[in-house]
């Protein structure tokens, strides 16, 4: 399976207003552990915007992903997606982001072999105690017993939420479109 390329009758998300209540939200005094090995205090993130990706899992070659994976509306496509933040990571920092972040309820351990195997230039977080999912009320949904993220992101501003894309779909086409609110949207 490869894991880059999206299926065609992907389910698109509803829009189902879970994601509402982030924007001008406080970032929590919640602490991170990146797969840099640094940790992130997202409440102290600095000047600038920041481009957090929240997704539910990365695959990886010859592991099964949970059953009915590709029924569940907005689940597949992770890989795709953190391709697509790479690819774009240069025009983002460019366009006033200062840094990237991806997010989500794997293992730093997991995330690490993500980062390597697909190159990425930034950090994963990884929120597996559910401390930022819970401080925010981030949505989630329940696969083969674990709690993932659903798919969204935010763009932080001086320790503030300004902006939530949510529900995101298609994932692969998404780091395009967070470059293209940051060319609209100039910050100050």
């Amino acid at each position: 399976m490869d894991l880059t390329r999206l299926p065609d009758d992907l389910p698109a998300p509803p829009d189902d207003g879970a994601a509402d209540h982030l924007a001008g939200t406080a970032l929590p005094a919640v602490s991170l552990l990146a797969t840099d090995g640094s940790f992130v205090a997202l409440d102290r993130l600095g000047p600038g915007r920041t481009i957090v990706y929240a997704y539910p899992l990365t695959g990886r070659p010859g592991t099964e992903l949970p059953d009915d994976w590709d029924a569940i509306p907005g689940a597949r496509g992770c890989t795709a997606e953190a391709c697509a933040f790479r690819d774009h990571h240069a025009d983002l920092l460019a366009a006033g982001a200062s840094a990237v972040y991806g997010l989500s309820t794997q293992t730093t351990e997991y995330q690490r072999e993500a980062v390597d195997r697909l190159h990425l230039p930034f950090p994963m977080l990884s929120d597996d105690s559910l401390a930022l999912t819970h401080a925010m009320d981030l949505p989630t949904f329940d696969a083969a017993g674990r709690t993932l993220l659903r798919r969204l992101t935010m763009v932080v501003r001086d320790g503030l939420v300004e902006k939530v894309f949510y529900p995101v779909f298609p994932p692969d086409r998404h780091a395009a479109e967070v470059l293209a609110w940051l060319v609209r949207t100039p910050g100050s």
